[in-house]
C-alpha cells in the first residue's frame, strides 16, 4: 500500500531524438513505455534521471556527433551517479557494443527494433545491451498510446525497413528486412489518436508506398490502407513519408485523386537524374520512368507538390551525370527538395568506392541548391492570393498569432486572436517569406 505521506518520487526522462519523423514517432513510443514505469518527460536535461538519446544514421558523421554528445555527459554523470544514460536508433544498432567500450558512462543501448524491451532492461530484467531483431512484433508490447502533449498532428508508423539495399543506404543494416504493421492495428491506433483530438495523421515508414498489410480479407495494398482511414470521422488530413518511386502503384495514384483527406503533397525521392549514377546507386529506376511517374500522379492530381532528395558527388559522378540532374530538376519543378553532398557509410556497398573531388560536389550541390531554391520560392509566390486550409499546430510569438501548416506542408502565420490549436480554417495567402507564408482568415 503506497504511503499517502510519502509518496514514491517522480522520476524524469529526457530525450533527445536525431534526424527523421520515424525517430520522432519512436521516441514517443519509447516515452509511453517508460512512463508505464513511472517515468515523465523533462525538456531539462540537468533535472533528468535518465537520459535517451534516440540516434539517427543517415546523416554525416552521425557516430562521431553521438560521442561528442555523451562527452558532454560526462560531468552531470559525475555530479548524478545514479542516472541512466541510454542509447537507442540506428546508430546503437550499428555500433552495438562499441558505443559502451568507448563510452563506459552508457548504461543501456537498444535498437530501433527492441525498444519497447527498455523498461525491462531499466529494471535490470533484460541485457543492457540489445541489438536484436527478435521475431515478435514490438508494437504488441507497448503499452497504449497515451497523450504526452495535446497536438493536432500526429505520426503513425506502418511499415519499417527496407528492401531496397540503395548503395548509399545503411537503412537496411539498422532497420532490418522490410515489415508491415497489420491492418486493424494501424486502424485502431489512427481511431485512438483522433479520439484524442488529432485532425491529421501522417503515415510513416522507410519504404511507407511499399507497405503490403495483413488485413481480415486478405494482404492489402496502400492505396486501400488510406482510402480506410479516410473513412476514420474526424481525421481530416492524411499524409505518408518516405516514398520509393517504385511503390508508387496505381491503387495509390488513384487514392491521390479520389480520397479528400489525402494532401496535395508528395515527398518521391529521386536521388539523381542520372541512369549512370542511378544503376551505380542501385535504385532499380531511370530518370525517364520517374518522369513518366510524374506526369501520372500529376494527372490523377494537377495541383499537387513534389518534394524529393537528391545526392550530389555520388562515387563516379561525372560533370555530364550531374547536367543530367539539373535537367530532371527543371523539368519536375519542385516544390521544395533536399539535397546533401554524398558522404560514405560503413558496410554500405558505396563505402569503398573513390570518392568524387571535394570541392567539385561543392561546386555541384551549390549550382543544385540554387535551382531548387528558386523553385521553392516561386511554389510558395504561386500560393499568394489563394485560399488554403491551414492546421492551427501552436500560438506564434507575437500576441494574438497562430502557426500552422497548409495543405502543402508550407508554415503559415496567421493573426487570429481567437482561434485555438487544433482549428482547420481557410487562410488567404498575402505574402510569401523565405520559408513560410503569411495569410489572413478567410471570409
Amino acid at each position: 500500500m503506497t504511503d499517502q505521506a510519502n509518496p514514491p518520487a517522480v522520476k524524469k526522462l529526457f530525450i533527445k531524438t536525431y534526424g527523421c519523423q520515424m525517430n520522432v514517432y519512436d521516441s514517443q513510443r519509447m516515452a509511453e513505455a517508460m512512463g508505464a514505469e513511472g517515468y515523465v518527460l523533462t525538456e531539462d536535461q540537468s533535472d533528468a534521471d535518465m537520459v535517451l538519446l534516440n540516434t539517427c544514421h543517415i546523416r554525416e558523421k552521425a557516430a562521431e556527433k553521438l560521442y561528442s554528445d555523451l562527452g558532454r555527459l560526462k560531468p552531470l554523470k559525475a555530479e548524478k551517479p545514479g542516472l541512466k544514460i541510454g542509447v537507442a536508433g540506428c546508430v546503437a544498432q550499428a555500433e552495438g557494443e562499441e558505443i559502451v567500450r568507448r563510452m563506459p558512462l552508457v548504461d543501456l543501448v537498444v535498437g530501433p527494433q527492441t525498444y519497447h524491451r527498455l523498461p525491462a532492461m531499466v529494471r535490470g530484467e533484460a541485457p543492457a545491451i540489445n541489438t536484436d531483431f527478435p521475431e515478435e512484433d514490438k508494437f504488441d508490447h507497448l503499452p497504449q498510446r497515451r497523450a504526452t502533449r495535446r497536438a493536432p498532428a500526429a505520426f503513425l508508423t506502418v511499415q519499417e525497413g527496407c528492401d531496397k539495399f540503395c548503395a548509399f543506404c545503411v537503412v537496411p543494416y539498422t532497420r532490418g528486412a522490410e515489415v508491415s504493421r497489420p491492418v486493424d492495428r494501424i486502424l485502431r491506433e489512427a481511431r485512438d489518436l483522433v479520439d484524442r483530438g488529432v485532425r491529421e495523421i501522417t503515415l510513416l515508414g522507410q519504404n511507407v508506398n511499399g507497405w503490403h498489410g495483413a488485413g481480415s480479407d486478405g494482404e492489402w495494398g496502400f492505396g486501400r490502407l488510406i482510402r480506410a482511414l479516410g473513412e476514420i470521422e474526424g481525421l481530416e488530413r492524411i499524409r505518408y513519408t518516405t516514398s520509393h518511386p517504385n511503390d508508387m502503384a496505381d491503387d495509390l495514384i488513384a487514392a491521390h485523386r479520389d480520397v479528400p483527406q489525402l494532401m496535395p503533397y508528395l515527398h518521391l525521392p529521386v536521388q539523381s537524374g542520372s541512369d549512370r549514377v542511378l544503376r551505380a546507386m542501385n535504385r532499380k529506376h531511370t530518370a525517364a520512368q520517374y518522369l513518366r511517374l510524374i506526369d501520372r500522379i500529376r494527372e490523377a492530381r494537377p495541383d499537387i507538390m513534389l518534394t524529393s532528395d537528391f545526392i550530389v558527388g555520388f562515387p563516379g559522378e561525372t560533370d555530364q551525370d550531374h547536367q543530367d540532374t539539373l535537367r530532371l530538376v527543371a523539368a519536375v519543378g519542385f516544390g521544395t527538395a533536399f539535397s546533401f553532398k554524398y558522404s560514405p557509410r560503413p558496410g554500405t556497398p558505396a563505402f569503398d568506392r573513390p570518392e568524387v573531388d571535394g570541392d567539385v560536389a561543392d561546386q555541384r550541390l551549390q549550382e543544385l541548391q540554387a535551382l531548387l531554391t528558386k523553385q521553392q520560392k516561386a511554389a510558395q509566390e504561386g500560393m499568394v492570393g489563394r485560399t488554403l486550409g491551414v492546421l492551427f499546430e501552436k500560438p506564434g510569438r507575437q500576441a494574438g498569432q497562430m502557426i500552422g501548416k497548409s495543405d502543402y506542408l508550407h508554415s503559415v502565420f496567421v493573426d487570429a486572436p481567437q482561434a485555438r490549436v487544433g482549428d482547420l480554417v481557410p487562410v488567404r495567402i498575402v505574402e510569401s517569406a523565405s520559408n513560410s507564408l503569411r495569410g489572413e482568415l478567410a471570409g
